[in-house]
């Protein structure tokens, strides 16, 4: 197998961050069917990596970071950029790109403190992903052709809120018990 093979889910992470500048240029100029359309790339794009990686073996510890980074650098810039729009309420703004700095501050602080921790995201946290890029999809469908109706908007927006939380106390007992086990082991020794 080609070495440029295995590297291809982390060219398409890569792709994936280097789409988040002119998502959100295309969001603050209000530039409704360009964001829509990068959004749906940036989406297929992560669903597209992580197939591969997965199917073909083709994991990294580059990618590790990447995909992850790619995700949170994508709903950081939407949910922002919506929410001073006016288009997310800034609470919800806040509860992502809260859990997702809740995330990056838990890992940054086991890595100082213990070292690297392998941490496969949960169905939940994919859930979460799905439901986020769902809803600000359709928060950026219905500025441009009034579609879909406002419940399925309050639908999406109601299971963002709800899967960001659940997969964010899901991290943080996943980073607890993990610092907890390396906290007994270190004792130990």
């Amino acid at each position: 197998m080609s070495a440029w093979l295995r590297q291809l889910p982390n060219s398409i992470s890569a792709f994936r961050i280097a789409l988040v500048a002119p998502i959100g240029i295309a969001l603050v100029q209000r530039n409704w069917p360009v964001a829509i359309g990068l959004i749906l790339v940036a989406t297929a794009s992560d669903g597209l990596d992580g197939f591969l990686a997965k199917r073909f073996g083709w994991q990294t510890a580059l990618g590790a970071l990447l995909d992850p980074a790619a995700d949170k650098l994508l709903v950081a810039t939407v949910f922002v950029t919506l929410a001073l729009q006016g288009g997310v309420p800034l609470w919800l703004m806040a509860v992502a790109v809260g859990r997702d700095l809740v995330i990056v501050t838990g890992a940054l602080a086991y890595r100082l403190r213990f070292g690297p921790l392998r941490v496969r995201p949960r169905a939940v946290s994919r859930l979460n992903t799905l439901c986020q890029l769902g809803f600000v999809l359709c928060v950026v469908v219905r500025r441009e052709f009034g579609w879909p109706p406002a419940w399925a908007e309050i639908a999406l927006g109601a299971s963002t809120l709800v899967t960001t939380a659940v997969s964010g106390i899901d991290y943080l007992l996943t980073y607890g018990r993990a610092a907890g086990a390396a906290a007994r082991a270190e004792a130990v020794r």
